[in-house]
């Protein structure tokens, strides 16, 4: 009986502690007023996603690191939250925008964490892996 309780315990802890490591952090990385500086040439980090637009990847990766990296994975192959390795292929850029903004599924809102451009910034970098 008292073994079944501490199984339980434990089991209760794990679950708490995994949902709450994907929050994310509270902090707004973004220091430039909530802009994203693109390249105009595509280079340091930046390319053409498939939808014409520039992505600055190093941006989207930075955001990625402080926000998402807990649940999905340095390399994106997923853990507490699924795999996004080839995301673009399942879902386009907007949906992506909207998970991130308003959460689902599990995951948590970051809309009041990060900025729209961000968001725009992350999700058109997740779109092109495919």
């Amino acid at each position: 009986m008292v073994k079944s309780k501490w199984l339980i315990a434990v089991a209760g802890l794990t679950l708490a502690l995994s949902l709450s490591a994907c929050g994310g952090n509270n902090t707004n990385t973004n220091t430039d007023g909530g802009t994203t500086t693109n390249t105009p040439d595509n280079s340091a980090g930046s390319n053409t996603n498939a939808g014409g637009g520039t992505v600055d990847a190093a941006a989207a990766e930075e955001v990625y690191k402080s926000n998402c990296v807990t649940c999905h994975a340095a390399d994106l192959s997923g853990g507490a939250g699924p795999n996004l390795q080839k995301v673009g292929s399942a879902l386009k850029k907007d949906q992506i925008s909207q998970r991130i903004h308003d959460g689902g599924g599990g995951m948590p809102a970051f809309g009041g964490q990060l900025s729209d451009a961000e968001i725009a910034n992350l999700a058109s970098w997740l779109e092109a892996k495919k």
